[in-house]
């Protein structure tokens, strides 16, 4: 393999012009374009971080439109993912605003649900929680996730940690836009500082969570709350 160069510039642009364009005729004719520039690059990125993070998945470009009304057959961006577990872990994408991390957890199975709260509801484990979401905040990262409109069931309305109570997976990112180290080397450098920030939140689910032992859910299921 060539020493990895970085994401062409071209890898945003190809996603403003698919904005306007979003057909399997125009992807037809930019497949070529979309291996080289995009999917390719992502390939190498994930792969020189492989050796901390773990392989990562690289999605790809289709939508499965089967269970959508909307039937756009493309994605809107190219999203890559490192898990050790299925909805935890590290991600990053690429799109028409350019450059994004990430990671957490992203969502939880119903054992993972209450084991999560039971741990934000411990004083120790919850008030861990509390410091890695302040200090991420303070590193410029985003805080999200699934959150109930509501306090859940049986959770007090003084609970000191509330906020996170009410989370029902929790995810810090970063936008990075379309920086001047993008189609450089040291785009590698810049998403390993990012998934180190954000190591402490996955490692706190790692410990006081885990993976789940329940089967997934179909289709029409009822979701914890």
């Amino acid at each position: 393999m060539t020493r990895f160069a970085g994401i062409p510039r071209d890898a945003v642009d190809f996603y403003v012009e698919l904005a306007d364009h979003n057909t399997r005729e125009w992807f037809a004719l930019n497949k070529d374009r979309y291996e080289r520039s995009v999917r390719e690059p992502v390939l190498a990125l994930t792969d020189a971080l492989a050796d901390e993070f773990g392989e990562a998945k690289v999605f790809r470009p289709h939508v499965d439109v089967r269970f959508r009304n909307d039937k756009t057959p493309l994605k809107t961006e190219q999203g890559a993912v490192a898990q050790p577990w299925e909805g935890t872990g590290y991600y990053l994408s690429l799109s028409a605003e350019g450059l994004m991390t990430g990671g957490g957890s992203m969502h939880q199975q119903p054992d993972q649900l209450t084991r999560y709260r039971t741990a934000v509801d411990a004083d120790i484990s919850g008030d861990e929680l509390a410091q890695i979401v302040a200090t991420l905040r303070r590193k410029g990262f985003q805080i999200g996730g699934e959150v109930l409109k509501t306090r859940p069931r049986g959770v007090p309305e003084d609970h000191p940690r509330l906020e996170l109570q009410r989370h029902k997976g929790i995810i810090a990112w970063r936008e990075r836009g379309v920086p001047d180290w993008l189609d450089s080397p040291a785009v590698v450098r810049h998403v390993r500082e990012d998934w180190r920030a954000i190591r402490p939140l996955a490692d706190w689910f790692a410990a006081y969570v885990g993976p789940s032992t329940q089967p997934r859910p179909t289709r029409g299921s009822v979701r914890a709350r």
